[in-house]
């Protein structure tokens, strides 16, 4: 299929013209990077009646030269594209996002018979800006001749029917000073950027042989790409409070530096550092200005990923445990919490939070949450961990978030999705691997040389309470059971001592039922008083003060139904082997999410 050229294109850029979707051919491609770092790439671009050379490639496209794709004669949409006016006069166009349209076999060659463009105006020397639309800085713009894009049809670009163009609001700094992000590189000595801050870092303090100090960092974005800003020491006094996350500024003045990609997720070359005569001014325009960029990976498409790959990751919250405090190796007690993900693919993966954002996090209503710069680990085969740069964001403000929504409540929820990590427990490393209690002996679990691991929803039918209870040693890492001497003091042979008292430790047989069968399992200690709702040690008190109220305990625990986590494993005791089911833990029944399960696995049936 032939893709007709948007005539009359190179001209609309020069004369301002607002336009996206541009359909141009390719004629000719340099390299103008330097070799230690990315490639930045020049090419010359015609729309079959003038060529211009000064189209840059932005770094994110840099595969499409690596994969042969982007080749003399190719045609491609200009999908996005920012303008700028260099130090030196030079005007470039700046391609942010492309598409390949035809190939340059099936061109067949240049199209038409383009010369460079000129015109009596001297529009090579100083063309007009284009809009805040297409142009992220708020500039004031002068309005020229607009032109209707009819790239689609083949009539080319026209005067006859302009579009009406709203001037800019008025800029505190000079339109031809002002650049996109993508385009910034250490050789320019003039530049203003016009973006958003995304991610805000606390002030960190630092030591080493060359001294100490302070310093803090952000992330801003606009409609090119990202970039970090770093200050230290006064210049932390002078702009970290004028910086705040969300709001747009105007950005000058800093030094740009090749990024060390050890201490930033973000994909632009360089990065920033502030100085004394950085400059640094709120903007009250932030049209055009993006809230983030994320390049959000599949869930399912993890599992290709290398370990430790920084990626940006969306997904429905459907379920997050608990905050919990953990110690680290260096003594540091940190908060953190474990959030469930699916998308679109039916996938899901575990992220982990930590800090403030664990414990601000609230998963009511299940929603839509997306995290920039989390860590891919092979841990309990693949999951996501929130680092320290990172940004995470609740019901985000972004297309991506409102379709992942409205597919999850129009029947996603229903899907029979698959996790990419095996969910584990703190105390048991159980797998989150829905079973029905027949599916015990029709599937021989437990039969293998590893132990295997299932969750089921099932009800407490009956609990022998006879000899749930032992009076086991009182020391803090030994649970044996004590002989009681007649003296007053209780034996632990394990620990070979005596003592004055002990402990009660509960040991509880109960059997669980479900829609096809029962199963005889085991409860230690902990899984135990959740079951029963009461400690051993109130239990044992119970049984030597008031026995009915100690029944009345059992009598209310049966019957109730709960998730059950659960190991099996072939065990042999007097040369008899039989299959062995040990609770390792139990939650409360989640009837939304259950019935949502039991949905899906009716529709599995009924296909």
């Amino acid at each position: 299929m032939a893709h007709s050229l948007t005539q009359g294109a190179v001209e609309a850029l020069f004369k301002g013209c607002q336009i996206n979707n541009l359909v141009l051919q390719m004629l000719d491609i340099r390299n103008v990077g330097n070799a230690s770092n990315p490639p930045r790439f020049r090419i010359k671009m015609s729309d079959g009646q003038h060529f211009f050379s000064s189209f840059l490639l932005a770094t994110q496209l840099n595969n499409l030269v690596e994969e042969n794709l982007l080749v003399p004669n190719c045609v491609c949409k200009l999908k996005k594209i920012t303008t700028n006016t260099l130090s030196d006069g030079r005007f470039v166009v700046v391609i942010v996002d492309m598409e390949i349209l035809q190939s340059a076999e099936e061109t067949g060659g240049k199209i038409g018979n383009p010369v460079p463009y000129t015109t009596d105006a001297g529009a090579m020397s100083s063309p007009q800006k284009m809009s805040s639309t297409t142009f992220g800085p708020a500039s004031t713009e002068k309005p020229g001749p607009s032109y209707t894009n009819n790239s689609g049809s083949g009539k080319g670009l026209t005067g006859k029917s302009p579009m009406k163009t709203s001037p800019m609001k008025a800029s505190p700094m000079k339109a031809s000073s002002m650049i996109p992000i993508a385009a910034l590189n250490p050789y320019q000595s003039k530049w203003t950027i016009r973006a958003r801050v995304t991610n805000k870092a606390n002030i960190r303090n630092w030591s080493n042989s060359r001294g100490e100090g302070k310093l803090f960092s952000f992330e801003v974005v606009d409609e090119s790409g990202e970039i970090k800003i770093t200050a230290f020491n006064k210049e932390v006094d002078k702009f970290f409070s004028l910086v705040e996350q969300g709001k747009v500024y105007y950005i000058s003045k800093a030094i740009l530096k090749v990024a060390n990609k050890q201490y930033t997720t973000l994909k632009h070359d360089y990065e920033m550092t502030l100085h004394a005569h950085s400059s640094i001014i709120p903007c009250d325009d932030s049209e055009g200005i993006p809230t983030v960029q994320c390049d959000f990976v599949p869930i399912e498409e993890l599992e290709n990923r290398d370990k430790d790959d920084i990626v940006d990751v969306i997904g429905v919250c459907k379920s997050a445990e608990d905050v919990s405090r953990i110690t680290t190796k260096t003594g540091r007690e940190v908060s953190k919490r474990a959030l469930n993900l699916i998308d679109k693919t039916g996938k899901e993966v575990a992220v982990t939070l930590w800090g403030e954002e664990a414990e601000k996090f609230d998963g009511s209503g299940q929603p839509v949450v997306a995290v920039k710069g989390a860590r891919l680990s092979d841990f309990g085969g693949r999951s996501l961990s929130a680092l320290f740069s990172s940004t995470v964001m609740v019901n985000p403000d972004i297309p991506e978030a409102f379709r992942l929504r409205a597919w999850y409540d129009h029947g996603g929820y229903a899907v029979d999705s698959q996790s990419l990590t095996e969910t584990r427990s703190v105390n048991s490393g159980s797998r989150m691997n829905w079973k029905t209690l027949n599916s015990i002996k029709n599937d021989n679990m437990g039969h293998g040389e590893k132990a295997e691991y299932f969750s089921c929803v099932a009800t407490v039918v009956y609990m022998r309470k006879e000899n749930c209870l032992y009076r086991a040693c009182p020391s803090s890492d030994c649970n044996k059971k004590v002989v009681d001497q007649h003296n007053g003091t209780y034996r632990c042979e394990k620990c070979n001592r005596e003592y004055p008292n002990f402990k009660y430790r509960l040991l509880l047989s109960a059997n669980l039922a479900d829609f096809w069968d029962n199963q005889w399992v085991t409860c230690f200690q902990e899984t135990a008083e959740v079951l029963l709702g009461h400690s051993s040690e109130e239990l044992g008190r119970l049984r030597e003060t008031d026995e009915a109220a100690f029944d009345e305990v059992f009598h209310k625990a049966n019957f109730t139904t709960h998730i059950f986590k659960n190991r099996v494993k072939l065990e042999t005791y007097n040369d008899e082997s039989r299959v062995k089911v040990t609770v390792m833990e139990i939650l409360p029944v989640d009837h939304r999410e259950y019935s949502r399960r039991l949905l899906s696995s009716i529709q599995k049936l009924a296909h």
